[in-house]
């Protein structure tokens, strides 16, 4: 097994498409299929089901993708970490972002990296808390910015960045729009406008509720801030959101009332980083640009 079969092997999974993957690898169509085909017969076993239609991961395939991530990112951090001692940081640095995390600037914090580093190519994802943190437990995430959270058997490290409260936004126009603050049984039977459940806001607003003993229904679930900011002011539903979203020039015209009670919310957010051992070169210099200030 060769790290250039696993690496045909993850790009086919990932692109669920022979010729889209053949594309990414820059290798021929056949010469991918042929790597891919000498995979499975030295493992005995299909890692693709194939149709004219598509090409999904048999259950050998899901078992093997994990570990073949993992396997390469750790061949790539040993030449980042050669590299490194040379004096030189090369190579792919892939950063992981749930949307407004607080605390950090991002585009502020890569134009810094780039500077200090340009011979490293920037790979930014955004996705939720749950897939960052898996992303960088399998290695295809060197670094990720994320809500906190506890994962079960996590053994990289989880670096607080910001914690602020989250408030109750609402459309001028609504009951509780002239309210200093506002008590969780007053929002009982409001349509709410929320995350998909793997965001930190979302998670945070969950446990808030489940906490107050408040059932709540969410009506409208959008994957963006600016989608929810609209919705609000359009007058569809409330929000329970971080502070720092009141503070966006799309929520202007909107109100944001603080939360009392004992399930008063907070929302946390961290640095998510591998292993020290694990640690690729570029992200230990990433958070060496948070940890002097770079991103807020």
């Amino acid at each position: 097994m060769e790290l250039r079969q696993l690496e045909h092997f993850v790009a086919v999974a990932q692109e669920q498409h022979f010729t889209r993957a053949a594309e990414r690898v820059a290798v021929s169509q056949s010469g991918l299929s042929a790597s891919v085909r000498a995979l499975e017969q030295e493992l005995r076993t299909p890692l693709f089901s194939r149709t004219t239609r598509s090409v999904r991961l048999t259950e050998a395939g899901r078992a093997l993708l994990v570990e073949a991530e993992r396997t390469l990112a750790g061949a790539q951090a040993a030449k980042d970490a050669v590299d490194a001692v040379r004096g030189l940081l090369r190579g792919t640095l892939s950063v992981g972002v749930e949307q407004c995390v607080a605390g950090l600037n991002l585009p502020r914090l890569l134009a810094a990296f780039h500077r200090e580093h340009p011979h490293v190519e920037i790979r930014l994802r955004q996705e939720g808390t749950t897939n960052l943190v898996d992303g960088v437990a399998g290695g295809r995430l060197d670094i990720a910015f994320a809500a906190t959270v506890s994962p079960v058997g996590w053994r990289g490290e989880l670096v607080p960045l910001a914690r602020e409260p989250m408030v109750l936004l609402c459309a001028p126009g609504h009951r509780l729009a002239g309210a200093d603050r506002a008590g969780w049984d007053e929002l009982a039977g409001e349509a709410f406008i929320d995350f998909h459940p793997d965001f930190g806001p979302r998670r945070a607003a969950d446990e808030a509720f489940a906490a107050a003993r408040v059932r709540r229904t969410v009506a409208l679930e959008v994957n963006d801030v600016h989608s929810l900011l609209e919705l609000v002011h359009e007058g569809l539903g409330i929000a329970v959101v971080p502070h720092h979203f009141s503070r966006k020039p799309e929520a202007r015209c909107l109100v944001a009332v603080a939360l009392e009670g004992a399930g008063r919310p907070y929302y946390e957010s961290v640095v998510v980083l591998p292993a020290a051992q694990t640690m690729s070169p570029g992200a230990r210099a990433l958070m060496a640009l948070v940890r002097e200030g770079t991103g807020p």
